[in-house]
């Protein structure tokens, strides 16, 4: 029995502006065939189990010919698999998305087509251009510039300068010089507004702005390249009015996340909301340690401590993870008392139904022993390389207790070379690091030979920082170990 192929349109680049059926399609897919425009951010999204085929096609170079493109997702669904075509935009505008049914249909290949936010409407959107404005025009033409080879554009000219509506090209870089010269001869007001942006609804979005008679010029003096979107109309004359993105704090940096890839998500969204191109590197990941007699000991011990002790969010989704495994829930932990080390962990015992009793004023394991109001045992799950600070505080303090490592530390990151590129390469690279291990992590997979002067590490705590320092990176440090603070370290230090 045939497969199933899920035509799904990625957007123009911004990964918030994928879909939410697209991302299910994409989440569930066991093959991936995708091209060169769908954004690095949005490729990550893609299973990691999953077959992942990259026919990179652009202008004037095809590396797979569309034949043989339709003939991968036709072998791939014959071969009972979940396929998901993946394309940049709209797979349906100027996407060739209906000739890679077609092979489908004639072999009865069941399908789907999820529609994509189109760069023709988002990247004028980005670049501070409504597409249609009541004082301005009535209609919108969508017009692909792309020129066969030794072709001329097949357009009529007169045709669209009688509609007075806004016109929008894509793949029209190259052919913009012709655009231009139509649009004048078929009558066109040379004065009339215009723009050029390239890499719309991306970090390294640019608009360049004039008129229709200047555009060229100011395209060829700005060095466009594909991808862009040409915009001719009087809509134009409203960008400088309307730019919103191009003002955002992070505009143009580029900011590194090297948390572990489940909790990458929520601080890699914030950055992007300001503006940051994010490269998401998780440099570790936690693997519970199954079997872990010493959980299972003190677990059934569990009546005889007076404070079970959290250092990280993995520590509390190990602990349920143990419960939910014994057929327990949350009345299991009894009268015992909850400690977490920060408002994030704090935050994970909320997912729960729980609550700390007892957070730090000042989040790290140094503070949690020493404030730690304990007069009786007291029972620490975390990682197996936790800070001494903590149990060096409680023992100074005369506090019994158990130290019992609930889950392991892994640092691997199989982009290494990619990430050592980035890092030897890009002058002023933001590197955040929310934990001495991620420092660890960062450092395992670039590798400690490399040189780490150009990057600035903005570090969540003092201890994170100490540990970045000693491998040369310029430091800075979150006025609070929270992801507020984090953010705003970043924001404050561009």
């Amino acid at each position: 029995m045939p497969g199933k192929v899920t035509l799904v349109g990625a957007g123009p680049g911004d990964p918030g502006l994928l879909t939410r059926k697209g991302l299910e399609a994409l989440q569930n897919a066991e093959v991936v065939v995708y091209d060169r425009l769908v954004g690095p951010a949005i490729l990550a999204l893609m299973p990691e189990q999953a077959e992942q085929i990259n026919v990179g096609k652009q202008a004037s170079h095809h590396p797979i010919p569309q034949d043989q493109i339709n003939r991968i997702l036709l072998d791939k669904a014959l071969e009972g698999k979940n396929v998901v075509r993946l394309k940049g935009g709209d797979p349906f505008l100027f996407g060739r998305g209906g000739e890679e049914l077609e092979l489908l249909v004639q072999h009865g290949v069941p399908f789907e087509e999820v529609p994509g936010i189109t760069s023709a409407i988002a990247a004028p959107a980005y670049g501070g251009i409504p597409v249609t404005h009541r004082d301005c025009c009535s209609s919108l033409h969508i017009i692909t510039g792309h020129q066969r080879a030794g072709k001329e554009l097949d357009i009529d000219f007169e045709a669209l300068v009688r509609t007075r509506g806004t016109l929008v090209f894509l793949m029209g870089v190259t052919a913009l010089p012709n655009i231009r010269a139509g649009l004048l001869a078929a009558g066109m007001d040379p004065a009339t507004p215009a723009a050029v942006v390239e890499r719309g609804t991306t970090p390294a979005q640019r608009r360049i702005s004039a008129t229709l008679e200047t555009l060229g010029q100011a395209a060829e003096q700005a060095r466009v390249e594909s991808p862009a979107v040409i915009v001719v109309g009087s809509v134009c004359a409203l960008a400088e009015q309307f730019d919103w993105f191009d003002s955002l704090p992070l505009k143009g940096k580029t900011v590194v996340v090297t948390r572990p890839k489940e909790r990458i998500g929520t601080l890699s969204a914030r950055l992007r909301s300001l503006g940051a191109q994010v490269w998401e590197y998780p440099c570790i990941a936690t693997v519970p340690l199954d079997p872990c007699p010493a959980l299972d000991g003190a677990m059934e011990r569990l009546s005889q401590y007076e404070w079970l002790v959290l250092t990280s969010p993995a520590g509390v989704d190990t602990l349920w993870r143990w419960l939910k495994d014994h057929g327990k829930d949350a009345r299991a932990l009894g009268s015992v008392r909850l400690a977490a080390i920060g408002p994030g962990t704090d935050r994970e015992l909320g997912k729960y139904g729980l609550r700390a009793d007892y957070v730090p004023e000042v989040y790290d394991a140094a503070h949690l022993g020493a404030g730690l109001p304990a007069g009786g045992n007291v029972l620490i799950l975390r990682a197996e390389e936790g800070s001494p600070a903590l149990i060096e505080e409680l023992a100074r303090r005369n506090i019994a207790y158990d130290d019992v490592a609930t889950y392991r530390t892994v640092y691997e990151n199989p982009r290494s070379q990619e990430l050592r590129e980035a890092v030897e390469g890009t002058e002023g690279l933001l590197v955040t690091f929310t934990s001495a291990s991620t420092v660890k992590g960062f450092v395992s997979s670039v590798g400690a030979d490399a040189d780490f002067s150009r990057m600035a590490g903005m570090c969540i705590g003092a201890q994170t920082a100490t540990k970045a320092q000693k491998h040369g990176m310029t430091v800075k440090t979150a006025k609070a170990a929270t992801m507020d603070a984090l953010v705003e370290l970043i924001v404050e230090g561009v």
